[in-house]
């Protein structure tokens, strides 16, 4: 009796009332039983909020639905929880809001339109999973273990682990179909309590799952588009940053990164975007081939959709909810990529909450602790050592779109993520007006990972690849220094070499590094397809430059129809790709050493 009064009194005085509203702020007072980062509920609608400030018993809540009409004296409970997501199978296939509410479970029992105060449970308490348990009675377990799979989807296992705390022995576990809330195995812990475990877990979305080590990024992850893998690559478990103005193909950029990169788990935050980009992610990716299993790509995809019309306050939570869910299947041994569109929209949404708390702002509006957030977000990126006793190995990428008003990436946000991201892969409106995409500028781009990878590059694609790359970069330098000479003087000014670097410049901008997004065959490339692309180009560079050096005219070696073979080899099918690059570098050597025969004839 003693214990059901003391919880009744606890939920009394964990009640408190608002004092005032401001847009997605409300303050209530009342709530010095509360903690920080706690999730309440405002209003007899339960609107659901979460705590950002405390001041005595004075708590500042963000609420993450539309507060019209709330006003002073309405109550506000807290759940005494910090705002956490709810992580088990579900998850893949589902399009959720910035609070991993699931959109299609809302339309049903809402209709199109959100409607405040809708309680939907993140994954389904009715559907059935077939679980296959992987350990018996009588073994030790600890946190991290996988202790059974479900089949999610046709190219997803889901495996489920010990949570976090608990470690023991395996008193009974069960096989067969489950809902996410059924006891599918019970583990007696080391202080003689008995532990339940179901298929679901719950994790807080601010903390970072714990891991037992972080290593080194070592490998690639490949995404088939040729001006990232050959010149700017980023590694599995790296961050990247892709800044750009209005109009230059950020969207697009994430859209083929989520399609094609090499990763198992890809989550695509939508946050702070146009909805109807939201709405070709939702048309696309359904239709998409993976092309490593031949499934949908949204067999093993998790959206998050926060746009702009929706409440700015969840925007901020949508970041967090995409990078906790991120993590849980990094910690089953999955590679992972998660694609935040953009960061910008999110750094927008907490200098609104900064205003309204009357904070002091920084630079430009935003809060001081702007820098530290954006850490904070990306710092949970990484290639790691799971928990548990076999200690699986998974990745985590983060690739953050970023939106500078006017593309000013001297303003803070842009400055922030460039101290924190080691890939930067800056978006240039002159290339995008130029019809040239992806529009990533080679000059003022760059990658912090090219040393660590150009290893694995040698022994997996070729040992020429990393000189190639580099000679690649080399022209593309000296064709920048050139245009100006040219401005000042003109081609014709021009030696016979460096006419021969301008081509070959444009050869590689042209043929090399514009990909269309929306052709079949030149949407993805393959490592060795890039390679061999490469190749073909610079051995003309150095046949061309031999021949002319030995008096071939240097006008008919430009002129040659092996040009134009070379310029439309990167819309050569995969499988024919080998026999293809054979019988064109053969034909190169045979036209320009014939170049070379009748010029030495011609001066005998």
């Amino acid at each position: 009796m003693r214990t059901f009064c003391s919880e009744v009194n606890k939920i009394i005085m964990s009640q408190g009332k608002v004092l005032k509203v401001s847009g997605p702020l409300v303050v209530a007072s009342g709530m010095e039983d509360a903690n920080m980062f706690d999730v309440v509920h405002v209003g007899e609608q339960g609107l659901i909020g979460e705590i950002i400030e405390m001041r005595g018993d004075k708590a500042s809540i963000q609420v993450y639905e539309e507060t019209a009409g709330i006003g002073p004296g309405v109550p506000v409970v807290t759940t005494g929880a910090p705002l956490s997501v709810e992580l088990g199978p579900g998850l893949i296939e589902t399009m959720y809001d910035g609070i991993q509410r699931p959109l299609e479970a809302m339309r049903e029992v809402a209709g199109a339109n959100i409607t405040r105060g809708i309680k939907v449970p993140s994954l389904s308490r009715t559907k059935k999973w077939e679980f296959v348990p992987k350990v018996k009675i009588g073994d030790e377990v600890e946190a991290g273990d996988i202790i059974g799979t479900v089949q999610e989807t046709i190219v997803v296992e889901q495996r489920i682990m010990v949570p976090y705390g608990v470690c023991g022995k395996v008193e009974s576990i069960e096989a067969g179909e489950f809902t996410v809330e059924e006891v599918v195995c019970t583990v007696r812990q080391e202080d003689g309590n008995l532990r339940e475990l179901t298929l679901m877990q719950k994790w807080p979305v601010r903390k970072g799952r714990p891991y037992k080590e972080k290593l080194v990024p070592e490998m690639p992850l490949i995404t088939g588009q040729r001006v990232i893998d050959t010149l700017f690559p980023i590694a599995k478990g790296g961050v990247a940053a892709v800044p750009g103005p209005f109009g230059s193909g950020k969207t697009v950029v994430q859209h083929q990164l989520a399609k094609w990169a090499d990763a198992e788990i890809v989550v695509y935050i939508g946050c702070g975007e146009r909805g109807n980009e939201m709405t070709d992610v939702l048309m696309e990716f359904p239709e998409l081939k993976d092309p490593n299993t031949g499934e949908s790509i949204m067999k093993r995809t998790v959206l998050i959709a926060n746009t702009s019309d929706m409440p700015v306050a969840a925007r901020e939570a949508s970041i967090y909810t995409g990078i906790t869910i991120a993590e849980y299947f990094r910690d089953m041994g999955y590679s992972v990529a998660i694609m935040a569109d953009s960061t910008s929209r999110w750094a927008e949404a907490l200098r609104e909450m900064s205003g309204r708390l009357e904070e002091m702002p920084g630079e430009e509006g935003y809060p001081a602790y702007l820098a530290s957030r954006l850490a904070q977000f990306y710092e949970r990126a990484g290639r790691t050592v799971s928990l548990g006793k076999e200690g699986r190995l998974g990745a985590l990428s983060a690739i953050g779109a970023v939106s500078p008003p006017g593309g000013d990436i001297s303003e803070p946000v842009s400055q922030a993520t460039l101290r924190i991201v080691k890939v930067f892969w800056c978006l240039d409106s002159s290339l995008a007006y130029k019809r040239h995409f992806p529009a990533i500028n080679w000059l003022q781009s760059y990658s912090l990972y090219v040393d660590k990878l150009e290893e694995w590059y040698a022994e997996n694609v070729n040992k020429e690849f990393p000189q190639l790359r580099a000679k690649t970069i080399a022209l593309l330098q000296d064709e920048s220094e050139l245009q100006e000479v040219v401005q000042l003087v003109g081609v014709d000014g021009l030696s016979h070499e460096d006419r021969l670097k301008l081509e070959v410049a444009k050869s590689i901008r042209e043929d090399y590094l514009h990909q269309n997004a929306f052709h079949e065959v030149d949407t993805y490339t393959s490592l060795n397809k890039q390679y061999k692309m490469l190749k073909l180009i610079l051995t003309f560079h150095e046949l061309a430059r031999e021949a002319v050096a030995k008096g071939a005219n240097f006008n008919k070696v430009l002129e040659l129809p092996v040009r134009e073979s070379i310029g439309r080899f990167k819309y050569i099918e995969e499988k024919d790709i080998d026999a293809s690059y054979d019988e064109l570098m053969e034909e190169m050597k045979k036209s320009i050493s014939a170049l070379t025969a009748m010029e030495g004839e011609e001066d005998d």
